[in-house]
């Protein structure tokens, strides 16, 4: 079995246990567009014979790029799913935006826009794309990891995951964040990518010697040198690249202290 088929395998496993444990009516999955995220509605149509039996929620700022919002709703009619979209509408009415200060912002339109999604559907658990390889603040997540009932993470105090057993046992006013995909890396989602063919935004590709490697919020994501015009060439270049992956993401550049306390808050 190649690294490939072994990593799909774990991430259907764990997408399937979570259904089975929690039932459809109790989770949700976030979509946000990019590449990963899109990767896991693929593992996740295909643990479910090409369905997705339960609810897509995508946490809209209102800051993305317009081909986020084209690609957003041609996948969610062609790939027929339930898709929610949330935003904090207070904070957007007060004006927020990343003037107020980036991780400001970001608390208000996304962790507290998740919160709102969390309590509106009532879930005990939600499947993120995260990847222990983007961030070292993400590195030290789990498969499945429990949030208290104020949204917080105990990063210091966090089940055992051993032999494929993952707590799910789910206290009351708490709910997981779910990650199949933990294990992938940026190198893995694009080589997966080509072996499937997944659909995929169009910025991922070089223009005029620059393309995104992580697509977020307009105002805060930049693109990075590059020639890589293809999904071969992208592959081809992350092989020989030591430009980190989220170089054009502004938020990432705090401190990693700071992006430890905010994803203790909630923060994705």
């Amino acid at each position: 079995m190649n690294d490939l088929k072994e990593l799909e395998n774990r991430s259907i496993y764990i997408i399937r246990e979570v259904a089975r444990n929690f039932g459809n009516e109790k989770i949700a999955s976030l979509w946000s567009m990019g590449k990963d995220s899109t990767t896991l509605m693929w593992l996740i149509r295909k643990a479910f014979m090409g369905a997705v039996p339960f609810p897509v929620v995508h946490i809209d700022t209102t800051y993305k790029f317009d081909v986020m919002y084209d690609f957003r709703n041609k996948m969610a009619a062609e790939w027929n799913l339930d898709l929610r979209i949330v935003k904090n509408e207070e904070a957007l009415a007060a004006g927020m935006n990343k003037d107020k200060g980036r991780l400001t912002c970001c608390n208000a339109l996304k962790t507290q826009s998740f919160q709102l999604a969390v309590d509106k559907y009532d879930l005990s658990a939600v499947f993120l794309a995260i990847r222990r390889d983007e961030h070292g603040v993400r590195a030290k997540e789990r498969y499945m990891s429990p949030r208290d009932k104020d949204f917080k993470w105990d990063y210091e105090n966090q089940p055992t995951e051993m032999w494929d057993q993952y707590q799910q046992e789910v206290p009351d006013e708490t709910h997981f964040r779910v990650h199949p995909m933990l294990d992938w890396t940026e190198l893995d989602i694009w080589r997966y990518i080509k072996q499937e063919n997944i659909p995929t935004i169009n910025m991922y590709f070089a223009k005029q010697g620059k393309r995104y490697r992580s697509i977020g919020c307009h105002p805060c994501t930049n693109p990075v040198p590059s020639e890589a015009m293809t999904v071969d060439q992208i592959i081809a270049e992350l092989e020989s690249t030591n430009v980190s992956e989220r170089a054009g993401r502004a938020q990432d550049k705090e401190s990693a202290a700071t992006m430890q306390k905010l994803r203790s808050l909630g923060y994705m």
